[in-house]
Order: structure tokens, then C-alpha cells, then sequence
């Protein structure tokens, strides 16, 4: 599990290396999913605290190089042949998207299908929704009920702890 100190030391070195450090800053967010965030406005990248403190240190610095060759390529790049190009360069060797763990014992909406299948949302499901494991498509057959769930602020405090 990486070190949230020594992924902010990772992360100003690569700030430092590749992009102006007088403008652009590192910071942790408070993201469940998604791993990391290039924020051209504000010139600041960021790293989930709670997927950090699950995840291993190449992952992380992964995370880190991705975010960097964003901000390398700019915000119009997206995930095009400019940002894969610096992505490269840089040594990232991961994909668009991750697949590792996420931060589900935080999310406060917890749906089962009819076959036990759990579905887990950070916001409250709006409209009906249908198992995506049991059929492609929407289906009444398998329509997930949802419950509410407590957060509290201790499991947040242990989600964003290394373990």
C-alpha cells in the first residue's frame, strides 16, 4: 500500500522534472473511483487518498505519470494519440482507465439484484436500474434494490489509512 507522504514526495519530483513547479501542485482528493484528476484550471494534480492508501506503489506512480502527460498534452490532448505519445515517454504503461480496487465500503447506496449480485453508488440512483451482470440491457427481471447505508467519519479516517 503506498505511502500517502511518499507519493506527494513522488509527485513534486515529477511536477519538479517535467512541468513549471511554481505553477502547478499536487494535492490528495477525496475521489472513490477514480484514481487521479489533471485540473488545467486550477494547475493541479491530484490522487485519490482513499485508492492510494489501498493500492501499491507502482500503481500509484502510474496514476502519477498519467496525470502528468495530461497535463503535458494539455486538456484538449484527452486520451489521444498526443497523450498516449507523452504518456509513453514518460514511462506510463497502463490504459485510459484503472481496474483496480475502488472505495465501495464507502459508498452509501448498496443495490442487489434478484441473484444477489451487489451494485454499489456514491449517489442516490435516480431512476429504476437493472443488473448489468445478469442481462445486457435494461430488464424489469432484474431490477436492483436499493438501500441506504450510514458512512461514518471513522470508516473514512480507516479508508484513507494505509493498511
Amino acid at each position: 500500500m503506498a505511502d500517502l507522504a511518499r507519493v506527494t514526495t513522488w509527485a513534486n519530483a515529477l511536477i519538479a522534472l517535467h512541468l513549471d513547479a511554481r505553477t502547478w501542485s499536487f494535492g490528495f482528493d477525496n475521489a472513490k473511483r477514480r484514481a487521479g484528476l489533471t485540473d488545467y484550471t486550477r494547475h493541479r494534480i491530484t490522487v485519490s487518498r482513499y485508492l492510494a492508501a489501498r493500492w501499491e506503489d507502482d500503481d500509484i506512480h502510474q496514476v502519477l505519470l498519467h496525470e502528468v502527460a495530461h497535463a503535458l498534452a494539455g486538456p484538449r490532448a484527452g486520451h489521444g494519440p498526443t497523450w498516449r505519445r507523452i504518456a509513453a515517454e514518460l514511462g506510463f504503461d497502463g490504459g485510459r482507465l484503472h481496474d483496480g480496487e475502488t472505495a465501495d465500503e464507502l459508498a452509501p447506496w448498496i443495490g442487489t439484484c434478484p441473484n444477489g449480485h451487489t451494485v454499489y453508488r456514491f449517489r442516490r440512483p435516480t431512476r429504476p436500474l437493472s443488473c448489468g451482470t445478469c442481462h445486457r440491457g435494461f430488464s424489469r427481471a432484474f431490477l436492483i434494490e436499493w438501500q441506504r447505508r450510514e458512512v461514518t467519519a471513522a470508516a473514512r479516517r480507516r479508508a484513507a489509512s494505509s493498511r
